[in-house]
C-alpha cells in the first residue's frame, strides 16, 4: 500500500470499529484525538506518520475495551501489517500505545516526543466540555452513580489500584481529570490545557452547589 493511503485505511477501520461504542471512546474519540496529536506533533517537530498512527490505534487494544488484545496490541499490529507499515514504525507505535494511558500514580512520561504528543493529545479529549460529557457517558455506560457525598475519591492509587477501583463519575473528577493539565508533556498541549481544566473546575463547583441545594 502507498504511504499516502495508510492513514486514510486506518481511519477507515477505526470508524467502523467503534461505531457502536457509546462509551465515549467512540470513533470521534479517536478522530478527535489524532487530529489534536497532529497539530501538536506538527507544532514539536514530530514523526507524524508514528505519531497519526498511534493516535488513531490508541484503543483499539485497550484494557478496558478489549482485554484479550490488550497485552500484544493484536488488532493495532495486524491492521498496520495489512497496511504494508515497516516494522520498526509498528514497534515504535505499539510503545507508544503502551505508555500513554493513565494508570495513577505509576503512570509514566513516554520516551520520545511522537509518544508525549500522542499522550497530551489523548488528555486534552478527557478534560473541558468534551471531557465531562465523556466522564458522564463512560459512568452511565458502566453504571456508575453520579456522585455519593460520602464517598470520598482515593487521590493516590497504583496501576492495578486504579484498573479495578469503582468509583462515582465525580470522584472520577478528583481521582484522574484534575490531575491532567500537570501532567501535560508539550507547551502546545499546557496552552491547551488551561481553559479546559478551568472550564471543568467550574462545572463541579456549579454541580456541587447544586447538589446541595445552595442554587
Amino acid at each position: 500500500m502507498m504511504e499516502n493511503e495508510i492513514i486514510p485505511k486506518i481511519i477507515r477501520e477505526v470508524k467502523e470499529y467503534f461505531s457502536e461504542d457509546y462509551s465515549g471512546h467512540d470513533e470521534w474519540h479517536t478522530l478527535r484525538v489524532y487530529e489534536l496529536a497532529t497539530k501538536i506533533a506538527k507544532e514539536e517537530n514530530a514523526d507524524l506518520m508514528i505519531v497519526q498512527l498511534a493516535a488513531l490505534l490508541h484503543d483499539v487494544d485497550d484494557i478496558k475495551i478489549s482485554p484479550d488484545t490488550y497485552v500484544n496490541k493484536t488488532k493495532a499490529v495486524s491492521l498496520m501489517k495489512q497496511c504494508g507499515v515497516e516494522d520498526r514504525i509498528i514497534s515504535a507505535v505499539c510503545s507508544i500505545i503502551d505508555e500513554i494511558s493513565f494508570a495513577g500514580d505509576d503512570t509514566v512520561v513516554p520516551k520520545t516526543i511522537e509518544g508525549k504528543c500522542v499522550q497530551d493529545a489523548d488528555r486534552l479529549d478527557a478534560i473541558g466540555a468534551i471531557g465531562i460529557a465523556r466522564a458522564f457517558a463512560y459512568g452511565g455506560n458502566h453504571n456508575r452513580a453520579l456522585y455519593k457525598p460520602d464517598l470520598k475519591p482515593c487521590i493516590h492509587m497504583t496501576k492495578e489500584e486504579y484498573i479495578n477501583h469503582d468509583s462515582t463519575t465525580v470522584n472520577h473528577f478528583y481521582e484522574k481529570l484534575f490531575k491532567l493539565k500537570g501532567l501535560m508533556n508539550t507547551a502546545s498541549a499546557k496552552k491547551i490545557a488551561e481553559e479546559r481544566d478551568k472550564f471543568m473546575h467550574d462545572f463541579i463547583e456549579e454541580f456541587l452547589m447544586e447538589w446541595k441545594g445552595k442554587r
